[in-house]
Order: C-alpha cells, then sequence, then structure tokens
C-alpha cells in the first residue's frame, strides 16, 4: 500500500527532508499495519539522515527515518495469532528503510506490546527505542541487581530518564549527573543521588559502583572506570571501551539495541502500574516541518526527555 511519510533521497542536513508518498512492502504473514499515531525521534534518526551510517546501513533511497512507533492496528498478516485489527500497540520495529515517519508502517507481530490503559499514544511513543536500550543496558548487559550502586550518565536525556526509573523499580541505588535545573525531575523519577556536572567531577565524589551505564563516552567513559569496584561492570551506547581499561573491571563493553517485544511489554506493565513514566519535553506535528525542528533540537543535545512527533 501506498503512505505518506516524511522521507530522505539524499544524505544531508535538516533541509533533505520532506514529504512524499511511499509504497510499502506486502504485509508478511507474520507482520502487522499499524497507523500511526505518534513516533519519536532519537539521535539515530539524524545521525542516519546526516550519512553517518551509511557503511553500516547502506539502504536505497527513498529512507523513512523513525524507529518508534504508537498506533493500531488496520491490518494483519495471515499467520498472526495474538493480535487483532483496532487494538492498540506500540513498538519498537526492525531497522529497515521503512521507518515510522509515516502515516502507516509495518511492525513485525513478535516485536508489538499492548499499550497500557490510561497512558497516551504520545506517551508510550516516547518509549520503545530508549525504553529498550535503558533496560537491555542495564539488565540484559549490565546484570543490575537489588542491593548494587548504579551510575546513569545524562539522567536526564531521552534514555536515561528510563533507566533511572527501571533501576529504580530493580532495588537499586540510583546516581545520575545532570544539570541542576534538572534535579528536582531525576529525584522525582528515583534517583538518590543527582551530581550537577557543572561543577563536580563525578569521579572525585564516587566510589566502589556496580554498574555504570556510559550514555556519553569520550572523557567520561574514562574517568567511569575510576569509580567501579572490582566486580564493576562498565556498559556503553556510545563505542567501545579500551581494552587497557576494560581489564581492570569484570566487563566493560559497547552494546546495540535488540528489538524486543517481550521486554517492551515488561516495560508496558511497569506504566501501568505508574511505577514508570515518559517524559515528553517537546512534541511536534509529523510533517516535513515538524521533523526538520525536531532533528534540530535533538542534535543538540539538551532537549529534556523525549521528543515525539504526533501525526493528528
Amino acid at each position: 500500500m501506498e503512505t505518506r511519510a516524511i522521507v530522505i533521497e539524499e544524505y544531508g542536513h535538516a533541509d533533505q527532508l520532506k514529504e512524499s508518498k511511499v509504497t510499502l512492502p506486502e504485509l508478511g504473514e507474520h507482520q502487522v499495519l499499524v497507523k500511526v499515531k505518534a513516533t519519536s525521534v532519537n539521535p539515530i534518526d539524524w545521525k542516519l539522515r546526516e550519512g553517518y551510517l551509511a557503511q553500516m546501513l547502506p539502504w536505497d533511497f527513498p529512507i523513512i527515518l523513525g524507529w518508534d512507533v504508537a498506533g493500531e492496528i488496520v491490518e494483519i498478516g495471515s499467520e498472526v495469532k495474538d493480535w487483532q485489527v483496532g487494538q492498540a500497540v506500540f513498538a519498537r520495529p526492525e531497522t529497515t528503510r521503512f521507518g515510522t515517519y509515516a502515516d502507516y508502517t509495518v511492525v513485525d507481530d513478535h516485536l508489538l506490546a499492548s499499550k497500557p490503559d490510561g497512558v497516551s499514544f504520545d506517551e508510550v511513543a516516547a518509549v520503545p527505542l530508549a525504553g529498550l536500550t535503558a533496560y537491555q543496558a542495564l539488565f540484559t548487559h549490565g546484570e543490575l541487581k537489588a542491593g548494587e550502586k548504579v551510575l546513569i550518565h545524562a539522567g536526564a536525556g531521552g534514555v536515561g530518564i528510563y533507566a533511572i526509573q527501571l533501576a529504580k523499580n530493580a532495588g537499586a541505588t540510583v546516581i545520575t549527573t545532570a544539570s541542576k535545573k534538572n534535579h528536582e525531575l531525576l529525584k522525582e523519577l528515583g534517583a538518590d543521588q543527582v551530581i550537577d556536572y557543572h561543577t563536580t567531577d563525578f569521579s572525585e565524589v564516587l566510589e566502589e559502583i556496580d554498574l555504570v551505564f556510559d550514555t556519553l563516552g569520550g572523557a567520561v567513559q574514562k574517568d567511569s572506570f575510576k569509580v567501579l569496584n572490582e566486580a564493576g561492570r562498565l556498559i556503553s551506547i556510545v563505542s567501545q571501551p579500551a581494552e587497557e581499561m576494560a581489564q581492570r573491571i569484570a566487563k566493560a563493553e559497547s552494546i546495540w539495541l535488540q528489538p524486543d517485544g517481550l521486554q517492551l511489554q515488561a516495560i508496558a506493565e511497569l506504566m501501568a502500574a505508574g511505577k514508570v513514566k515518559s517524559i515528553v519535553g517537546q512534541t511536534y506535528p509529523l510533517t516535513a516541518d515538524g521533523v526538520k525542528a525536531a532533528h534540530e533540537l535533538s542534535a543538540t543535545h539538551h532537549a529534556k526527555g523525549k521528543i515525539v512527533l504526533i501525526n493528528e
């Protein structure tokens, strides 16, 4: 079927974003067609638009960006058993050139999660990529357990807000870094200690940390090794830790998100129980101009929480 979408036809600046009609691939037997109510912006979106991922993802144009979706199922594949037309869902679809900045998008049925009652499409659209990244960094790779101390860098960012809440719900002591204006919010979300990175060097005031979740890389990653205990783990979503640093602790690795419907459903249940919430810092319409503005804000690295695109 054909859908309206915001696409790029070559790599470059935000001006490359344009509205177009795109023919989606035929629905597979284990896929559903979702009418998009909302999607959200993640750094991968504008990094891909600028061409940084062209070698890793050598796709044909046009490319529809966006890999978060919240919406309603309008069609199901022949082998889909657990989902029906009309259900409200959200997902982190597979990374293909047919993304979610569109009126309709195709999602594999095993990647879907049910939208919790009482939580808006905007709020769940913010979750999939950022929430799953936090979940997998903390638990799948970081093996965080109750009673441990975790340091989450950039707690007010898109990934950090979920990481704080998930770690707190798991019974960890949560320490995070953020500018002063976000301290109150992060304490409300469950942070036990918030360090103002403008005035305090975290590596001089912390020690015996069990897990560091590195969302920044560079000098912050390097200094993080100073605060970990010998059994400590460092999980990065930015860059592979240097070998000589990694040898000092139990585990140090860089990870890439794996879409996972069951983990997303676990987050949905926490949201339904009021234990995890989205912080939507800014919304824009799902138009070429709206996406352009959203990308420009995201690229400043100073957006609070998530940026959501609403499809009216």
